[in-house]
């Protein structure tokens, strides 16, 4: 039996490494979509964290060997910026973060100061001031890797053209796609390298991107989930009860149902990278300690069957 939690804290190594571009990092990542408020993320009305506890988190995280945080600007509370608290936690005073700290953010959703969703960037002036902004709040002189959030099935070519010249300029050193198709992803490869496509996976959850998946590993893509523990929750968080499979998994580990969850996403290959988030320290924890679960070709076929069966 695997035990996922133990006396000695969780390291981020223990889940492997995997290479964006010139960047390494370790699978196991942290998302700060949930880090400036409690409850439901991404609504206009949302009840901001405690700062000191979301600034404590995001140290931990570093102290746990997490090296991948993924933000966006559009990530805020009415007293919260993920960008501001992670600036604040995680810079020194002289602005700088450390060496092997890669910060992943996206553009192209938009909200007003307000909070409230507006126009998605479309035009290269639009994401080149989201871009400007993501430097802004995080103190940066340029941004390690940048994903272009998409919605429908629009051509990507000028959006991602756009992204590609400010990655020339030196403002951008790193491409990613989000919420994409396969054919969002072979058209920005004619334009520029992509290091990683960011779609909401997980168990029970897009089993129809299975080749997709494998594809990116096969062209040395990063594969990065969100959602990997939410499912079908997504903003608000787990919500539904867990199948009786994953249940009999965690068990068998000692383990919780949302470690089973993370588990299998990395096992789907070594170009899986999890970033799931949180504002609970002992969740971070969990969450990092689940990098090290093994699970056997039986768990794996008895969560796979899970999976499937969503299709």
């Amino acid at each position: 039996m695997t035990t996922a939690l133990t006396t000695t804290p969780p390291h981020a190594s223990a889940s492997g490494t995997w290479t964006l571009g010139d960047l390494t990092v370790n699978r196991v990542g942290f998302g700060t979509m949930r880090l400036p408020q409690t409850g439901e993320a991404l609504v206009e009305h949302a009840v901001p964290r405690d700062r000191d506890q979301a600034i404590s988190v995001l140290r931990r995280a570093v102290e746990l060997g997490v090296n991948h945080i993924d933000t966006a600007a559009f990530y805020f509370s009415p007293l919260r910026s993920a960008n501001e608290l992670i600036n604040s936690a995680l810079a020194s005073p002289s602005g700088r973060y450390p060496d092997d700290l890669v910060i992943t953010t996206k553009v192209g959703p938009a909200r007003d100061a307000s909070g409230a969703w507006t126009e998605h960037a479309r035009t290269p002036r639009a994401l080149r001031a989201q871009v400007e902004e993501n430097l802004r709040q995080l103190g940066r002189d340029h941004l390690d890797v940048v994903n272009l959030r998409v919605l429908g099935t629009d051509s990507v070519a000028e959006r991602f053209g756009a992204l590609a010249e400010l990655r020339e300029a030196g403002l951008i050193r790193h491409l990613g796609l989000s919420n994409v198709t396969p054919e969002h992803l072979a058209e920005a490869r004619r334009i520029a390298p992509v290091v990683c496509v960011q779609n909401m996976y997980g168990i029970g959850v897009r089993p129809e991107y299975e080749a997709f998946v494998r594809d990116c590993g096969e062209q040395g893509i990063a594969f990065v989930p969100f959602y990997a523990i939410a499912a079908a929750g997504r903003e608000s968080g787990a919500t539904a009860g867990e199948p009786a499979e994953i249940l009999s998994v965690a068990r068998a580990h000692g383990a919780s149902p949302a470690q089973i969850r993370l588990a299998w996403t990395l096992h789907q290959g070594p170009h899986l990278l999890a970033i799931p988030g949180t504002g609970d320290p002992a969740h971070l924890a969990a969450n990092v300690a689940a990098g090290s679960i093994a699970l056997t070709d039986d768990e794996l076929a008895l969560l796979d069957g899970v999976h499937r069966a969503a299709a």
